[in-house]
């Protein structure tokens, strides 16, 4: 489908000059992801420093075609890389017509050059078939359904095994609360912070997480499973045109035994539905992965990702992925830090995954 106006330009811009016209642009589009949104890109490069280079597709009489979120993600440890968005599972190029993609694109690949950045990552969206562009297909799957209309029923959602989970930890003695103040907050962190460094990878700053409730307002909060008051699971979550995302989850060592994840979860079905949502986007998962196995056991159905990536000539891509032959060692030496050090270490670390 050709572009409305023959004279289309990109234009990279600071976020100020763009503003009305990003957050329309992107209220506007079907395919919008809370990472295309200036809330979410503003929020990543204040709480990381990542600097954030939003380019926008215009036609000739200056009407928004396209947008792209680039964060411009620096690492000694990874590599450098334009990544949209930064720290996002989403937020590829979104555009009105093919001719405004390509103009993204070119200029994602134009801007990187300029920079001396060996690649660009696009985390969803259209893939370019442009010189140095590659689809990236087979390593992530995304996962989603719609809410059932009630408890009975969305406990029938979910396939027997994993029902009878639900079932015991409906009727355990564990309590729920939800909120976004500091409490809360703290207790996200501690159990977050507590489970990726047992899983052997590097936590991300606290900034990060403050700067997305912050910038959400209430379409983002935190639901903390506790037992007699202590926190053993949380997870911080968006809302996103009727949609729940649980984002950033996590439980202590004791939640398996205690299925507080089972409850957790549930508990944010019906938290959502509470909300007004119809569909729960339980996020993407590595294929292959305990994850990735634990989400089809809710009965959902891992849905393909494709990724892209541009890459300078006779650069080879970022590997940020914790399961990584190259990374085995570390990881194996990370799930043995006290939490104390991981947590100090590990946020000038996990800054760089972007």
């Amino acid at each position: 489908m050709a572009a409305p106006q023959a004279d289309a330009a990109v234009h990279s811009m600071a976020a100020p000059q763009a503003d009305a016209a990003w957050d329309d642009f992107v209220a506007a589009h079907p395919d919008a992801t809370p990472f295309h949104s200036r809330a979410w890109c503003e929020a990543v490069a204040a709480a990381t420093g990542h600097r954030l280079e939003p380019i926008l597709s215009r036609d000739a009489a200056g009407r928004v075609r396209g947008l792209l979120p680039l964060h411009h993600i620096r690492s000694r440890l990874f590599g450098d890389a334009l990544v949209s968005s930064g720290f996002a599972v989403g937020g590829g190029m979104l555009a009105q017509d093919a001719a405004a993609a390509e103009l993204l694109a070119d200029s994602a690949a134009d801007v990187a050059r300029a920079r001396g950045v060996p690649a660009v990552e696009l985390r969803g969206g259209p893939v370019p078939d442009g010189e140095g562009w590659r689809a990236e297909e087979g390593v992530y799957a995304g996962f989603a359904r719609d809410l059932a209309d009630g408890d009975d029923a969305e406990l029938l959602a979910i396939p027997r095994k994993q029902r009878a989970e639900v079932r015991k930890a409906l009727a355990s003695d564990l309590t729920v609360t939800t909120g976004r103040g500091e409490e809360e907050r703290r207790d996200h962190y501690r159990i977050y912070a507590t489970s990726v460094r047992n899983l052997g990878t590097p936590v991300f700053p606290r900034a990060l997480f403050d700067a997305v409730l912050d910038a959400f307002g209430e379409d983002a909060d935190i639901l903390t499973v506790r037992r007699g008051g202590r926190a053993v699971a949380s997870v911080l979550s968006l809302y996103w045109r009727g949609t729940v995302m649980p984002y950033w989850g996590g439980g202590l060592a004791e939640a398996r035994g205690l299925r507080a994840n089972e409850l957790m979860y549930f508990a944010l079905m019906r938290h959502a539905r509470a909300r007004g949502c119809t569909r729960f986007d339980f996020g993407r998962s590595k294929v292959g992965t305990g994850p990735f196995a634990y989400k089809k056991n809710w009965g959902f159905a891992p849905q393909p990702l494709t990724y892209a990536r541009w890459l300078a000539p006779g650069q080879a891509a970022r590997d940020t992925n914790p399961t990584s032959a190259k990374y085995r060692m570390q990881v194996a030496l990370w799930k043995k830090l006290p939490l104390w050090a991981a947590n100090r270490i590990g946020p000038a670390i996990a800054r760089g995954l972007g």
